[in-house]
């Protein structure tokens, strides 16, 4: 699994490159869409899970800086929902060949497992913003403070492995040459030093004093709890949480009212909307800048603001969902692809693309956009 791991993180772009041309391959399988598709779908889902995998080896690569796993997380969650997602269409295929509309018995219970991981994750991260769903982790790229370390405290120490010799020796090549000299003259005043701060008292404690004062102090990074978040933020961090919950919680009610209504029924199609706009709604009130000089309640990192615009664009989706598409967008489609169908290899490409986008409009997971 080693041996594994290091070639994966050593030909990261191959690996990629080779995904992407399996998982569209897999578009023009026999059956596809037909069904009899669960071999199809098997072979979508296990190629969906090597890629989650292989991407999970290369996200928790070691560093320079950080000799172990980049993954703070001891339970690797953006794996398991990857995983999820994957198997669920796998799910949904083998439930409505063998059990027909009873299908969505399967898929709720799938939902309600990817709710509560996400859910998990959400509080796990000090309630950051999931990212695709959880499929990438929330984490701000950290700054390389190598420069900082030898403007502060990166100067080699004397009396270690490199001593003032090794300062002073280096006049033309050493840049620190300045520095070095005034370090090893300090040395040498420390040491002449030392017994009469080891027999002066006072002097001691003002020695003391001046180090807690120049010692940087140690960073704690503490994760944010709810009650923190409730207690500093006050209403802004409850519509905050609040928003992402709808999200996390959205695909798993909209599930529920299908199994309860039925999918050619608008209430599903509606409550999920809302949903949808009440969770945007809440996100956008946190996050905008206030107004007569009020500063922002929530700022948003930059793949926090392409995430919201990801959210926005899902909404998308909503033409592709029944009961909307039966009744408008497949009208739309099918007039268009008798438009092109007279011209010239234009026509069969249009056809099939129609075939296929009303092929996967027919499994829930495809345009669930969960």
């Amino acid at each position: 699994m080693e041996a594994y791991k290091t070639w994966v993180r050593r030909n990261k772009d191959y690996v990629h490159s080779l995904e992407s041309l399996a998982n569209g391959l897999t578009w023009l399988l026999p059956e596809r869409f037909s069904t009899s598709e669960i071999g199809p779908e098997a072979v979508t889902t296990i190629l969906g899970i090597l890629t989650a995998i292989n991407e999970h080896i290369i996200d928790t690569a070691p560093n320079e800086r950080h000799t172990g796993s980049a993954n703070p997380s001891s339970f690797p969650y953006c794996l398991c929902i990857s995983v999820l997602k994957d198997l669920e269409t796998l799910v949904e295929v083998v439930a409505e060949q063998y059990h027909g509309d009873k299908k969505w018995n399967f898929i709720a219970v799938t939902e309600a497992i990817k709710v509560i991981v996400r859910l998990a994750l959400f509080r796990n991260s000090g309630y950051k913003m999931l990212l695709h769903g959880g499929d990438m982790p929330n984490v701000e790229k950290d700054y390389d403070d190598t420069c900082t370390q030898d403007r502060i405290g990166g100067l080699p120490k004397p009396g270690g492995h490199h001593g003032p010799g090794w300062l002073q020796d280096n006049h033309g090549q050493n840049p620190w040459n300045l520095e070095g000299r005034a370090l090893s003259a300090l040395s040498r005043f420390g040491e002449s030093a030392r017994p009469r701060m080891i027999s002066d008292p006072v002097w001691m404690q003002r020695i003391q004093q001046q180090h807690a004062i120049m010692e940087p102090p140690t960073s704690i990074i503490k994760r944010p709890t709810l009650s923190m978040i409730l207690s500093e933020k006050g209403l802004n961090g409850a519509l905050f949480v609040l928003g992402e919950v709808l999200f996390i919680t959205r695909p798993l009610i909209y599930v529920l009212f299908i199994r309860r209504y039925g999918i050619r029924s608008w209430i599903p199609w509606f409550l999920s909307l809302a949903v949808d706009f009440i969770g945007i709604g809440c996100l956008s009130h946190v996050t905008r800048s206030g107004k007569r000089g009020r500063e922002q309640w929530f700022h948003l990192s930059a793949s926090e603001k392409d995430e919201v615009k990801r959210r926005k664009l899902l909404w998308a989706l909503y033409l592709m969902r029944e009961p909307f598409f039966c009744k408008y967008t497949r009208q739309k489609l099918e007039s268009t692809e008798k438009l092109l169908e007279p011209v010239p290899l234009i026509g069969t490409l249009a056809a099939k693309i129609v075939e296929l986008v009303i092929g996967a409009q027919t499994r829930y997971t495809y345009m669930s956009g969960s």
